[in-house]
């Protein structure tokens, strides 16, 4: 008996490729209704589409295309029917009749002028529609695609009455036989029927195991993976059709779940070509619009409480819920319903936030010291301190004028809370957190390929993308003008326009960055100036703050808005690029948007870090641009707390509303245009409150783009907490209470915002993970120049153990400040109201380390500054070394592969040979059974036709005799 006839289906298009498809289907399911009547739960399948109108055949994918608007003439439905009709008569007369010249036309061949005119068919000689546009071009497209799928042994069902109007919608289904064919083709591993015991921990060590799974139990979600036993695991094999015996096939109806059979089917769909020489698989006809979407189905419902238990709603109510923020991840289910390419993401996402806590806690520890010491911190009670006379000089040309440093006693004061000893073990810590990090999540890693049987798989070689092979028949055709040589593939010639392309745009946006922060840097100049200029004395008293404050929250809007441009930006360039697979096409997007995007977080705090105040010059020889905006200088509390600022600002504000805001009402506002676009004003009312289809519900939804997005923003965030934690310590703590949302918003954005992903093998992060050890190498150096030269940190070492009389910090504020004679101020440059502090004033100080007024080398730096530059650039080194040399050791202490994990999966090559073992040994014996009997027939029949032959040759002998005798 045949599968089909097993399963009750019909026999598929493959087998009867005379007959076409319309007339099939038609015959199929008159036959099919009156055959047997659909029992209750198979209508109730077929009406939430999620089968075929059988019920019984599941939709394992779903192609969507445009139908002709009703009154625009005759449809192409109608078209197409009647061509296929003739075909009919074509088939029945004979397989000489001639091809319809329709089809020829859509190949682009100019018919013989012996043929019949466009305007009547070959065959039938009845008036035909020239299909002159594009509708039609596109249907037959479709048409010989559809044949090409029933020639792989796909089973289709159209549906065209639907309740979107304007939209068609085909219905894939994958039997059992195409399901092991592919299966084999991919190499899927697949669970066998031998099961073995996982090594299972003894002792007190298992005690201790079992105690803390008892005290976590509240926190693992409700699903089976947590509720079976994990100490019996299934040996899984390779696939293969020949060795079906050894896997439990018993249902054979979920032995390839939803994710499987939608993978398979859209590999089927990548490699099937619609045309002979210049082929256009499904990325093509999606791009020119002969399809207008392809996307696997959700399993149902999530909504509704009477919807049949299904792993999609089990996603939404035990991980896609805020109520469960509290909760482990339910990492073996996603994996299951997304596969293991999105599987790794939100596994590598919950690491990562799980890491977070312990930084979290350190940051909040050593914010709290600076908290609690500030009232014994000795430069910021001298910057305090009621009797402070220092006066200083103006801040800016002619509009600012004198001012007491005692006026930056709250500057002092906060500045202390982020720039204090512990700061120094804090960047220390950092750089091994994100050692440990890395160390721990290739362990995670490891572990994950193991339970979901990736131990051995390698990434195959993608198909080419449809743009490539565009561009591959483009130089085809130009060559074809001039040889007869085919072009297989595009030189680095063909590439190199797109290369120099590349670099001058990448440059360029790089350059719109610098220029935006300059233009930043203009404004707080500018808006100083004015904000002085002020008649309010509050105005004037806070006019630093409302700078920095307002600069931050410029420099974050651009940021969003670049971010945007820069994304879009870079997959023009790597469009225009054409990379051959999926693959590279995302390795080199991923690589360029990480690049701007990064510059572009980046770049304002690293000009506040590392340039702002060591440009400035002095008084009386101050350094200028455009020869009237004077350079900006840091508060006397030093950068580090306008760095603070603008580091908070950014990442908190994309947090909050690149990450969150624009997540949840993007999606949501596409979807509501994509709804209102497709109904019509004679789409009735009752037609709207009518259920919709599965197909139907999935189609407003959003596309899937990638993860791209998703690690991008993580990287970012990765970043903030490590490259400058040394200026904000609570860094973590706030990346950690975003992520405990971020973790729920992406899993509800996945599970009910956005169409099913095609599921994606994949034993790693891939490209990221470089990237991350990246931005950690990079972190250690910037953390080390942060505090070496951001900070206070090494002028006050080298004043309490060089210059302090008494060891003490004591007299380190005037120790750091120089003098000015104030008649030494450029002509024109002077203050206006050099009266403002009610009394004339012949010297002010400024913060920097040069030879006072009245030296024989004024002005001229000092030794004082040499000397906190050499200790400056010996900590960079030191600092650097060290804990780089740490991190090594870290990474040589921590084996990548777990121990238990390294034992079992030489178990599991171990009882595979034997597996193959005994089934060789069994086939040696089945056959050895076997000669003996075969030997024994043999013999028999040799010795009865022996027998045979000698009662035959005395018969003869006898007869002869006889015949003798009678002559």
């Amino acid at each position: 008996m045949t599968e089909e006839a097993e399963s009750g289906q019909h026999v598929s298009a493959a087998s009867e490729p005379q007959t076409p498809h319309f007339l099939r289907d038609v015959i199929f399911h008159g036959k099919f209704k009156l055959l047997k009547a659909l029992t209750p739960e198979e209508n109730t399948r077929s009406q939430q589409g999620l089968f075929f109108h059988d019920g019984q055949r599941r939709v394992d994918y779903i192609l969507t295309y445009p139908l002709k608007k009703p009154g625009g003439g005759r449809s192409t439905r109608q078209s197409v029917h009647r061509l296929t009709d003739n075909a009919i008569n074509r088939s029945l007369r004979g397989p000489q009749s001639k091809p319809p010249r329709l089809f020829q036309a859509d190949r682009g061949r100019d018919p013989p002028s012996s043929e019949p005119s466009a305007g009547a068919d070959v065959e039938t000689g009845c008036p035909v529609e020239t299909l002159n546009t594009q509708e039609d071009d596109k249907a037959f497209k479709r048409e010989e695609f559809e044949e090409k799928l029933r020639g792989m042994g796909l089973e289709l069902e159209k549906d065209e009455e639907g309740k979107i109007p304007g939209l068609g919608f085909i219905k894939i289904h994958a039997p059992w036989s195409v399901l092991c064919r592919e299966a084999e083709l991919m190499k899927l591993k697949m669970p066998s029927k031998k099961v073995y015991e996982v090594k299972q921990l003894s002792g007190v060590v298992k005690k201790i195991s079992s105690l803390v799974n008892k005290v976590l139990e509240p926190l693992h979600p409700h699903v089976e993976e947590h509720q079976n036993k994990k100490n019996i695991k299934h040996l899984s094999l390779t696939f293969s059709r020949e060795k079906q015996h050894l896997f439990d096939l018993s249902d054979k109806d979920n032995f390839f779940d939803s994710k499987t059979r939608s993978s398979i089917v859209f590999e089927i769909l990548k490699r099937t070509k619609c045309k002979a020489k210049y082929s256009m698989g499904i990325t093509s006809l999606l791009g020119s619009g002969v399809y207008t979407a392809a996307y696997p189905l959700h399993d149902g419902d999530i909504n509704e409480e009477s919807a049949e238990p299904n792993d999609r709603k089990l996603l939404y109510d035990e991980w896609a819920n805020y109520s469960v923020f509290y909760k482990y991840q339910p990492i073996g289910l996603v994996r299951k319903y997304f596969g293991e390419k999105i599987g790794l993401y939100f596994a590598w996402l919950g690491l990562y936030t799980q890491m977070l806590i312990p930084a979290s806690l350190v940051g909040a520890i050593v914010f709290l010291y600076g908290c609690a010491t500030v009232d014994d911190n000795i430069p910021s009670m001298e910057i305090c301190h009621p009797k402070n006379n220092i006066t200083m000089c103006p801040l800016c040309d002619r509009v600012c004028g004198y001012w007491k440093l005692s006026t930056a006693c709250g500057t002092a004061r906060a500045s202390h809370l982020f720039d204090n000893p512990a700061t120094v073990f804090f960047s220390v810590f950092m750089a091994l957190w994100a050692a440990m990090f890395m160390e721990h999540w290739k362990r995670r890693q490891m572990r994950l390929n193991y339970e979901w049987d990736l131990t051995g798989f390698e990434d195959e070689e993608d198909h080419p993308r449809a743009e490539y092979e565009f561009r591959v028949m483009q130089k085809s055709l130009k060559r074809e003008t001039q040889s007869k040589h085919k072009v297989e593939k595009l030189t680095f010639r063909d590439r190199l326009p797109a290369y120099m392309t590349n670099i001058v745009m990448m440059l360029l946006m790089v350059g719109v960055t610098f220029a935006i922060v300059f233009g930043v840097i203009l404004y707080r100049i500018s808006t100083k100036a004015a904000l002085h200029l002020s008649s309010n004395p509050t105005t004037r008293n806070h006019a630093q703050l409302t700078v920095k404050t307002t600069a931050a929250i410029i420099n974050l809007v651009v940021i969003l808005i670049l971010d945007e441009v820069y994304g879009a930006v870079a997959r023009w360039l790597t469009v225009l690029e054409a990379p051959k697979t999926d693959k590279s096409f995302e390795e080199r997007l991923i690589f360029k948007t990480f690049i701007l995007k990064f510059f572009n977080a980046f770049t304002p705090i690293i000009y506040i870090a590392f340039f702002r105040g060591r440009l400035v010059g002095r008084p009386g020889r101050y350094l200028y641009v455009f020869e009237s905006y004077r350079m900006e200088e840091c508060a006397h509390g030093g950068c580090l707390m306008e760095l603070c600022i603008q580091l908070s600002i950014t990442m908190l504000g994309k947090q909050l509303i690149q990450n969150n805001l624009f997540e949840i009402g993007i999606p949501k506002l596409k979807k509501l245009i994509r709804y209102i676009r497709s109904k019509p004003g004679a789409f009735q009312e009752d037609e709207r409150t009518k259920k919709l289809q599965r197909y139907e519900a999935d189609h407003f939804l959003e596309p899937f783009a990638g993860l791209t997005p998703e690690y991008m923003e993580m990287i970012i965030q990765f970043g903030f907490v490590t490259l400058f934690v040394a200026s904000f310590p609570l860094a973590p703590l706030f990346a950690l209470l975003n992520n405990i949302i971020e973790i729920r918003l992406d899993a509800k954005k996945f599970v009910s915002e956005l169409r099913r992903p095609v599921a994606a093998r994949a034993k790693d992060i891939g490209i990221w993970y470089n990237i991350l050890r990246g931005v950690a190498k990079v972190a250690i150096i910037i953390n080390a120049f942060v505090i070496s030269f951001t900070s206070d940190f090494i002028p006050r070492m080298v004043y309490q153990y060089m210059y302090s009389p008494d060891g003490s910090m004591h007299g380190f504020v005037n120790h750091t400040l120089s003098y000015f004679n104030t008649s030494h101020f450029e002509a024109g440059r002077e203050t206006m109201d050099p009266l403002h502090l009610g009394f004339p004033v012949e010297v002010c100080r400024y913060k920097d380390y040069r030879e006072p007024h009245w030296s024989s080398t004024p002005y001229e730096v000092s030794k004082e500054f040499w000397a906190v530059l050499a200790v400056r650039l010996a900590f960079v080194i030191i600092f650097q070394n060290v804990v780089m040399l740490m991190n090594d050791v870290v990474d040589w202490l921590i084996p990548d592969i777990p121990k238990d994990i390294s034992l079992q999966i030489h178990k599991e090559k171990i009882l595979l040979v034997d597996l193959f073992m005994k089934e060789e040994q069994g086939k040696i014996s089945v056959a050895e059974r076997r000669v003996p009997s075969t030997l024994k027939e043999n013999c028999s029949r040799r010795s009865n036709s022996s027998t045979h032959h000698t009662n035959t040759d005395h018969l003869d002998s006898a007869r002869h005799t006889n015949s003798t005798s009678r002559f």
